[in-house]
């Protein structure tokens, strides 16, 4: 299919009802909107944005929303992300959506700039949508100097992540301040700002077998996919610190290590240097990394613990899912912090670790909170008030009005 001829609409479309009943969603009609949701090739449990975009088009079910999903799968190469972005396109033709959708982090598509050349070969009349959810660290290609895109993101003909995705949106949504700022400062546009959700329910229940059946000591959790820079590192020497005085701590470290952003050779080369490093300080025995797990077990395992602790190298927002996942749990958890945090529905629902990449900073925190049990309970209450306000069901409410806005008049001429 080439460029020219998707443009002109040239694909065979077959019966665009069925097409989107094929994919074992309910009958469109009614109020219905019909998104088209363009994203990356990762499974859910190995991408933190796949399982944000699955949990997302369940939810969106719930308020009248019909998605189909549009996996641009590249095979690495750039005639293989240039085919994989133009059979998209192709399908987004096919499906005739009311809308159109595109999740965006660089990583999702392996840092290949080519999904950004998708809106011109989208339909016209199909309004387009673009959800950021890294922004404000990237540029493609890298080696164009800063004053090369700034003219062009200001006049919005090109963005130096996405391409011509953030231009030629006519929404771009964001899930927290910081990217919001970001586009602001870049494009002088108003994205829309949709915060996250936890991405574990609570299921409650006692601790899986072999993740804390003995209660006999305190126990940390970390909880989230373990990558160089989560500060697990960091993590391993401040939990050798404090089992100085505490010989029964334990940790128990919740995610898999395989992901879209460590590949599978990569991912078990980081889990053998961490276990080298738990056997060096003398902690291995008290250090469980239970690789991914199921949510049931997930959420089982956040109650087995004490306290939660997410000591990233970058600082953690109430963009980051897991930590909402544990502030649903009412687990107290101790987090480092951006070096421009500005004001924060976290405050008083989190406690800080005053540096990152800093053993003794996270030992210490850690310390506070074990050893003051007033403090623990007033983080979990505080952090599940927090919680409450970040709700799928919030979500997908969110996403149905955007879409209801961008589709207006034309979608009730559609559907008359």
């Amino acid at each position: 299919m080439s460029y020219s001829a998707l443009r002109a609409g040239g694909v065979p479309y077959g019966s665009p009802g069925a097409a989107w009943r094929d994919r074992g969603l309910c009958a469109v009609g009614g109020d219905q909107i019909r998104v088209a949701m363009i994203h990356g090739p990762a499974p859910a449990d190995l991408d933190g944005v796949s399982d944000y975009v699955e949990r997302l088009m369940h939810a969106l079910g719930d308020v009248g929303v019909a998605t189909a999903s549009v996996p641009v799968r590249g095979d690495g190469s750039t005639a293989g992300w240039l085919t994989a972005t133009l059979r998209a396109a192709r399908e987004v033709w096919r499906l005739r959506p009311d809308v159109v959708h595109v999740q965006f982090a660089p990583s999702a598509y392996r840092f290949s700039g080519l999904p950004g050349l998708l809106p011109p070969l989208l339909p016209p009349y199909a309004p387009l949508v673009t959800t950021l959810h890294e922004y404000g660290w990237w540029a493609a290609p890298t080696w164009v100097p800063d004053a090369v895109w700034r003219p062009l993101e200001r006049a919005r003909l090109w963005d130096r992540e996405t391409g011509r995705l953030v231009p030629a949106s006519r929404a771009v949504v964001v899930t927290n301040g910081g990217h919001a700022r970001q586009v602001g400062l870049r494009t002088r546009g108003r994205p829309i700002e949709v915060p996250l959700a936890p991405n574990v329910a609570d299921h409650g229940g006692p601790a899986p077998d072999g993740l804390g059946p003995e209660r006999t000591g305190e126990v940390l959790a970390f909880f989230g996919f373990v990558h160089p820079v989560k500060g697990i590192r960091y993590l391993l020497e401040a939990v050798a610190r404090l089992r100085a005085g505490r010989p029964s701590l334990r940790l128990l470290v919740i995610g898999g290590f395989t992901s879209q952003a460590l590949p599978e050779a990569e991912a078990g080369a980081f889990r053998a240097e961490l276990e080298a490093l738990a056997e060096g300080l003398g902690v291995a025995d008290a250090v469980t990394f239970t690789g991914h797990l199921p949510a049931a077990a997930v959420s089982e395992a956040l109650h087995a613990a004490d306290v939660g602790v997410l000591p990233f190298t970058g600082g953690v927002t109430a963009k980051s899912g897991a930590l909402l996942t544990m502030l649903a749990h009412g687990l107290p958890t101790a987090i480092t912090v951006p070096d421009e945090p500005g004001p924060s529905a976290l405050d008083g629902a989190v406690a800080v670790i005053p540096a990152r990449r800093d053993a003794a900073a996270i030992a210490g925190a850690l310390e506070r909170l074990l050893d003051d049990a007033a403090l623990r309970r007033r983080l979990a209450g505080a952090g599940r008030r927090v919680s409450a306000g970040h709700s799928w069901s919030g979500v997908a409410a969110a996403h149905r009005e955007l879409y209801d806005s961008l589709v207006g008049s034309a979608y009730g001429r559609r559907h008359a």
